[in-house]
Protein backbone atom coordinates (compact mmCIF):
# COMPACT_ATOMS: atom_id res chain seq x y z
CA UNK A 1 0.00 0.00 0.00
CA UNK A 2 2.59 2.45 0.56
CA UNK A 3 3.63 4.99 -2.55
CA UNK A 4 0.02 4.25 -3.83
CA UNK A 5 -3.64 5.85 -3.75
CA UNK A 6 -4.16 3.80 -0.29
CA UNK A 7 -1.13 5.92 0.85
CA UNK A 8 -2.60 9.14 -0.52
CA UNK A 9 -5.89 8.72 1.53
CA UNK A 10 -4.31 7.72 4.67
CA UNK A 11 -1.90 11.36 4.46
CA UNK A 12 -6.01 12.88 3.70
CA UNK A 13 -6.87 11.12 6.41
CA UNK A 14 -3.86 11.84 8.87
CA UNK A 15 -4.46 15.49 7.80
CA UNK A 16 -7.83 15.27 8.39
CA UNK A 17 -7.95 14.86 11.90
CA UNK A 18 -4.60 16.72 12.51
CA UNK A 19 -6.25 19.94 11.08
CA UNK A 20 -9.42 20.62 12.28
CA UNK A 21 -10.47 24.21 12.24
CA UNK A 22 -12.99 24.88 10.48
CA UNK A 23 -14.43 21.74 9.75
CA UNK A 24 -18.28 20.50 10.30
CA UNK A 25 -18.58 18.99 13.47
CA UNK A 26 -21.69 16.61 14.69
CA UNK A 27 -24.21 18.03 15.46
CA UNK A 28 -25.64 17.83 19.56
CA UNK A 29 -22.20 16.69 20.30
CA UNK A 30 -20.72 20.76 20.31
CA UNK A 31 -20.55 20.29 23.97
CA UNK A 32 -17.27 21.31 26.53
CA UNK A 33 -18.99 18.57 29.26
CA UNK A 34 -17.12 15.10 28.38
CA UNK A 35 -19.83 13.08 30.32
CA UNK A 36 -22.80 14.68 27.81
CA UNK A 37 -20.44 13.85 24.95
CA UNK A 38 -20.34 10.07 25.87
CA UNK A 39 -24.30 10.26 26.60
CA UNK A 40 -25.26 11.83 23.28
CA UNK A 41 -22.61 9.21 21.24
CA UNK A 42 -24.60 6.94 22.85
CA UNK A 43 -27.55 8.39 21.42
CA UNK A 44 -26.50 8.68 17.72
CA UNK A 45 -24.93 5.06 17.89
CA UNK A 46 -28.50 3.79 19.26
CA UNK A 47 -30.09 6.10 16.68
CA UNK A 48 -27.82 4.41 13.65
CA UNK A 49 -28.26 1.18 15.19
CA UNK A 50 -32.45 1.62 14.76
CA UNK A 51 -31.58 2.85 11.17
CA UNK A 52 -29.53 0.10 10.22
CA UNK A 53 -31.88 -2.43 11.87
CA UNK A 54 -34.90 -1.06 9.93
CA UNK A 55 -33.28 -1.50 6.98
CA UNK A 56 -33.60 -5.39 7.49
CA UNK A 57 -30.07 -6.31 8.03
CA UNK A 58 -26.60 -4.90 8.76
CA UNK A 59 -26.52 -7.09 11.88
CA UNK A 60 -22.71 -7.14 12.90
CA UNK A 61 -23.05 -3.55 12.96
CA UNK A 62 -26.52 -3.28 15.02
CA UNK A 63 -25.03 -5.32 17.84
CA UNK A 64 -21.12 -3.89 17.79
CA UNK A 65 -23.20 -0.21 17.75
CA UNK A 66 -25.33 -1.67 20.31
CA UNK A 67 -22.32 -2.79 22.75
CA UNK A 68 -20.57 0.28 22.04
CA UNK A 69 -24.22 2.62 23.25
CA UNK A 70 -23.79 0.43 26.45
CA UNK A 71 -20.08 1.31 27.02
CA UNK A 72 -20.63 4.99 26.28
CA UNK A 73 -23.77 5.30 28.52
CA UNK A 74 -21.93 3.70 31.29
CA UNK A 75 -18.89 6.00 30.70
CA UNK A 76 -21.76 9.32 30.89
CA UNK A 77 -22.40 8.13 34.08
CA UNK A 78 -19.01 7.68 35.25
CA UNK A 79 -17.62 10.83 34.13
CA UNK A 80 -20.87 12.78 35.11
CA UNK A 81 -20.61 11.35 38.69
CA UNK A 82 -16.88 12.20 38.77
CA UNK A 83 -16.33 8.59 39.13
CA UNK A 84 -13.94 8.35 36.33
CA UNK A 85 -11.58 10.63 33.84
CA UNK A 86 -11.97 10.05 29.96
CA UNK A 87 -8.08 8.64 29.96
CA UNK A 88 -9.52 5.97 32.44
CA UNK A 89 -12.04 4.84 30.35
CA UNK A 90 -9.85 4.46 27.06
CA UNK A 91 -8.73 1.23 26.85
CA UNK A 92 -10.49 -1.35 28.05
CA UNK A 93 -13.98 -2.18 26.47
CA UNK A 94 -15.16 -4.00 29.69
CA UNK A 95 -13.40 -2.03 32.47
CA UNK A 96 -16.46 0.20 32.18
CA UNK A 97 -18.91 -2.75 33.32
CA UNK A 98 -16.81 -3.18 36.36
CA UNK A 99 -16.41 0.39 37.37
CA UNK A 100 -20.30 0.49 36.86
CA UNK A 101 -20.25 -2.39 39.04
CA UNK A 102 -17.53 -0.44 41.99
CA UNK A 103 -19.92 2.56 42.30
CA UNK A 104 -23.47 0.72 42.80
CA UNK A 105 -24.70 1.58 39.40
CA UNK A 106 -25.41 -2.13 39.20
CA UNK A 107 -24.52 -5.32 40.92
CA UNK A 108 -21.45 -6.78 40.09
CA UNK A 109 -23.32 -10.18 39.28
CA UNK A 110 -25.23 -8.18 36.59
CA UNK A 111 -21.40 -6.27 35.72
CA UNK A 112 -20.35 -10.08 35.48
CA UNK A 113 -22.79 -10.90 32.78
CA UNK A 114 -22.10 -7.75 30.88
CA UNK A 115 -18.32 -8.62 30.73
CA UNK A 116 -19.21 -12.23 29.42
CA UNK A 117 -21.46 -11.16 27.23
CA UNK A 118 -18.86 -9.04 25.21
CA UNK A 119 -16.08 -11.27 25.46
CA UNK A 120 -18.31 -14.81 24.39
CA UNK A 121 -19.80 -12.91 21.29
CA UNK A 122 -19.02 -9.39 20.82
CA UNK A 123 -15.73 -10.69 18.96
CA UNK A 124 -16.87 -13.88 17.53
CA UNK A 125 -19.56 -11.64 15.67
CA UNK A 126 -17.47 -9.14 15.42
CA UNK A 127 -14.55 -11.08 13.72
CA UNK A 128 -17.10 -13.06 11.86
CA UNK A 129 -16.12 -16.33 13.50
CA UNK A 130 -19.80 -16.88 13.74
CA UNK A 131 -22.42 -14.88 11.57
CA UNK A 132 -24.85 -12.56 13.21
CA UNK A 133 -28.58 -13.21 13.17
CA UNK A 134 -31.91 -10.97 13.48
CA UNK A 135 -32.42 -11.98 16.87
CA UNK A 136 -29.19 -11.22 18.14
CA UNK A 137 -29.27 -7.82 16.35
CA UNK A 138 -32.37 -7.43 18.36
CA UNK A 139 -31.38 -8.55 21.26
CA UNK A 140 -28.54 -6.11 21.90
CA UNK A 141 -30.28 -2.71 20.63
CA UNK A 142 -32.92 -3.42 23.33
CA UNK A 143 -30.51 -3.98 25.84
CA UNK A 144 -28.50 -1.06 25.05
CA UNK A 145 -31.84 0.79 24.55
CA UNK A 146 -32.77 -0.28 28.23
CA UNK A 147 -29.15 0.04 29.65
CA UNK A 148 -29.57 3.82 28.21
CA UNK A 149 -33.10 4.67 29.97
CA UNK A 150 -31.69 3.36 33.18
CA UNK A 151 -28.83 5.06 33.66
CA UNK A 152 -30.77 8.34 32.56
CA UNK A 153 -33.70 7.48 35.01
CA UNK A 154 -31.04 6.53 38.00
CA UNK A 155 -29.17 9.92 37.14
CA UNK A 156 -32.41 11.87 36.55
CA UNK A 157 -30.85 13.60 33.57
CA UNK A 158 -33.80 12.77 30.65
CA UNK A 159 -33.18 16.16 29.62
CA UNK A 160 -29.91 16.00 28.11
CA UNK A 161 -30.44 13.14 25.72
CA UNK A 162 -30.75 14.01 22.13
CA UNK A 163 -32.34 10.23 21.53
CA UNK A 164 -35.57 10.64 19.29
CA UNK A 165 -37.40 7.99 21.06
Amino acid sequence: MDDSYVDDTLTDAEAAFRQTRGQTGESDLDVSDAALVQLRKACRLLEAARTLREQNGYYTVVIEASFVAVERSIQFYLLHRGHASGEDLRYEHTAVYQQGAVVNLFSEEFADRLTQLWKQNRAEVYYRETVASAEQADAMLSLADAVHRYILDYASLQHECVCSQ
